[in-house]
């Protein structure tokens, strides 16, 4: 963790960028297919994507160092989400509205979940076969990180709270769903 201090690292979202700043980091928002160029020029030092993201945006080519997280889960979740307003949804025939409910909702989302983890292994495999650095930082390091970042989540929950959203019972349900559909 030590080494992120001031280091220019991408930042997939609001949350990552303030997880980033509590970690020492510099974060620096920009879009995934940005990272190649700015990875090329100097603009940033690093990025946070997952490993399926790498071939695609030549990250292997560009960096010869990596960090992983040992254990089951990463240092953090990022979520996508495809969305419809529900006054368009319902202004759909039915037979339109069978074809999206058939492929939406909770096992279509595990579904993209598991074919992302494929992903990644591909793209891990390809940092492999060009002989860069993986670190994998070890449980009491990852320990570290997480304490260090665990006040994110509660900056989210006050953020939410200030909403009038119960922010902490939606991230215990995000929390039941991510170890029900993750086996």
């Amino acid at each position: 963790m030590d080494s992120l201090r001031g280091m220019k690292i991408r930042g997939g979202s609001r949350i990552v960028n303030n997880m980033l700043t509590k970690l020492g980091a510099t974060p620096v928002g920009m879009p995934v297919p940005a990272v190649t160029e700015a990875l090329s020029k100097g603009v940033i030092d690093g990025t946070t994507i997952p490993w399926e993201v790498t071939p695609a945006l030549k990250v292997t080519q560009l960096v010869k160092n990596h960090t992983t997280f040992a254990g089951k889960y990463g240092l953090y979740t990022q979520t996508f989400v495809f969305a419809m307003n529900k006054a368009s949804y319902d202004k759909l025939p039915a037979d339109l509205k069978k074809v999206i409910d058939a492929n939406s909702g909770m096992e279509t989302a595990a579904m993209f979940g598991r074919a992302m983890d494929e992903g990644d292994k591909v793209g891990y495999g390809i940092a492999v076969k060009a002989g860069n650095k993986i670190v994998t930082l070890e449980p009491a390091e990852v320990l570290r990180w997480k304490r260090t970042a665990a006040t994110v989540e509660t900056d989210w929950v006050n953020e939410m709270k200030g909403k009038g959203i119960d922010g902490a019972k939606l991230a215990a349900e995000a929390r039941a769903l991510v170890e029900k559909y993750s086996k």
